[in-house]
């Protein structure tokens, strides 16, 4: 699906690749998460990237997104796969998950 109207709610699917397990990515994801007011998850995966899914305003997805392509200070991002969806409105908070 393509990037939703900026006014519209929207779902983030992204992985992550590079240098972003054993650095803090998670914390940071979640901290972030919560000061954009998202909601969803996050999660190391087993071949060494970070899952996320991530709900709320187009505008501070966007702003996640960007976030994601950084990482802390300590990751070093190469790559971000991105999927929009409609959001399902099925998270209360935002929160680290084990896969």
């Amino acid at each position: 699906m393509s990037d939703p109207q900026p006014t519209q709610r929207a779902r983030l699917h992204a992985v992550v690749e590079g240098i972003v397990q054993g650095v803090n990515f998670r914390y940071y994801t979640v901290r972030k998460a919560r000061s954009l007011g998202l909601t969803g998850w996050v999660a190391n995966r087993w071949d060494g990237t970070v899952e996320t899914i991530a709900e709320g305003p187009r505008e501070a997805l966007r702003e996640f997104l960007a976030f994601l392509h950084e990482g802390p200070p300590s990751a070093h991002v190469t790559n971000v796969t991105v999927r929009w969806a409609e959001p399902t409105g099925e998270f209360t908070d935002f929160r680290i998950v084990y896969l």
